[in-house]
Formats: structure tokens, C-alpha cells, sequence
């Protein structure tokens, strides 16, 4: 019965350091929809508030079970169902309006690539996150490198220079921000097509690390909701066998 609860008391560490994590990150993925979507950013103080309220229903899961308070895990058994149904909503909310997501996220890198400059510095933290997204996944621009055809200052230099950490050269990735001059332009003039850089796009980059990591994504959402059950059944079955409850066990403070 501890061990359960112990168990709860992590998951619900674990949850609220995910959601801390969401905002404190500046140089991945997360970093470039943190601070362009408010809906991550609300996301991520709900998975705080989860965290916290599955923390504080283990410690009164396990002072319900000790004491045999059958309140307490009455209190216990319903917030762990709110929260379960609240997770399976969500995962539905996802699975239904993943186009719209994928729509409303390519509007959020597109515009971020089209109004690139690095010498804003209001935008650098922005910009740096999404420079190390390019240079992980190895890929340039969200559908593929034309995009960046649309930047304001490459089209001013006519697309003379390129996104550093858009390429495909280890000596261009050592600046890794900014724009990198082509060596040998023709007629001053250049299209993405002669730039160094991935051809891949960013789109298919993250889908693919969506795809190899589906299954631990899967095993770790499947585990949680199988702790879940089973504190859910754990704390009713401790119900049922509680016949009477004594509240002078309940410790004052």
C-alpha cells in the first residue's frame, strides 16, 4: 500500500518537473512553442498544478489508508479519476485536431523563419531555439529550405548567404546562428537550391523523432495510467473494508 503511494508522490515530482521543464527550456522544439503558443505555456502551468495535486493526493492517500479515514480516500479515489479522465481527454483533443495542430505549428515556424534576424536581440532566445532544432534534426525550414527564400534579409542580399545552422559544412555549424556567406554565388545571385544545407525539413525531422520514439512515449503514458488504476481500486477496496472510521487518529497539528 506505501509503495503505491510512494509511487504517487514521484509521478506527481516527476509531472511537475515536466511542466517547469516546458518553461524553463530555451534551446530545443519546446523552446520555439513555448514562446510562440500560449496554449504550451498553459499547458505546461496545468501540468504544474497536476503535479502538485498528485503529489498532495498521495500524501493523503497514504494519511487516509494509516489512519483508515475513509474520507480521505474518498477524496483520494475521485481526484485520481479526475485527473485520469482529464489525461484520456486530452490525449483525444490531440489525436482529433492533430492537422489543425500541424497547421497551427507551421504557422508559428514559417513566421519565425520569415522575420529571422539575428541581430534582434529581442527575439534571440527564440531564434537560438529554433537555430538548435535546424542543427539537431539536421534539417532546413519547416517544409524544406525554400522557405527561407522568404526571409526579408537574405531576399535583400538575394539570397547571397544562408542559415548557418541550416547546413550541411561542420564549419558553418561552429558559428551556428546567423546567416553564412556562399562562396561562390552566380551573378551575385543565388536560390536555396545552391546553398549547402539539409534538404530535409524540420516537419519530417520531428515526425520521425515522433515515430522512433513512439513506443516510450506510449509505454510511459500506459504506465502512468496503470498506476492510476490501480491507486483507484487500491483506495476503494480500502474503503470498502473500513467499517467505521475513528478521527482522533487523524494527527493535530
Amino acid at each position: 500500500v506505501y509503495v503505491l503511494f510512494l509511487l504517487f508522490q514521484i509521478l506527481g515530482a516527476v509531472i511537475l518537473g515536466f511542466g517547469i521543464w516546458i518553461l524553463a527550456d530555451k534551446t530545443s522544439f519546446i523552446a520555439v512553442l513555448q514562446m510562440s503558443s500560449p496554449s504550451l505555456k498553459t499547458g505546461a502551468y496545468i501540468l504544474i498544478g497536476v503535479g502538485a495535486l498528485t503529489m498532495l493526493m498521495g500524501f493523503l492517500g497514504c494519511l487516509g489508508a494509516v489512519n483508515e479515514i475513509r474520507c480521505l480516500l474518498g477524496l483520494y479515489f475521485t481526484c485520481l479519476m479526475i485527473i485520469l479522465l482529464a489525461q484520456i481527454a486530452a490525449a483525444l483533443v490531440i489525436y482529433f485536431q492533430k492537422e489543425t495542430l500541424k497547421v497551427e505549428l507551421s504557422g508559428i515556424v514559417v513566421d519565425l523563419i520569415e522575420n529571422y534576424d539575428p541581430s534582434d536581440e529581442d527575439k534571440r532566445n527564440l531564434q537560438d531555439a529554433w537555430d538548435y532544432v535546424q542543427t539537431q534534426i539536421s534539417c532546413c525550414g519547416w517544409t524544406g529550405a525554400k522557405e527561407w527564400e522568404n526571409n526579408e534579409i537574405l531576399r535583400n542580399k538575394s539570397n547571397t548567404e544562408y542559415p548557418c545552422s541550416c547546413s550541411n559544412r561542420s564549419k558553418d555549424l561552429v558559428e551556428g546562428r546567423g546567416f553564412c556567406t556562399l562562396e561562390d554565388p552566380l551573378n551575385g545571385t543565388a536560390t536555396y537550391a545552391d546553398w549547402p544545407v539539409h534538404e530535409q525539413g524540420c516537419m519530417d525531422g520531428v515526425e520521425e523523432w515522433l515515430k522512433d520514439n513512439l513506443g516510450i512515449i506510449l509505454g510511459v503514458c500506459t504506465g502512468v495510467a496503470v498506476i492510476e488504476l490501480l491507486g483507484m481500486i487500491l483506495s476503494i477496496s480500502l474503503c470498502k473494508n473500513i467499517h467505521s472510521e475513528d478521527y482522533t487518529k487523524v494527527p493535530k497539528s
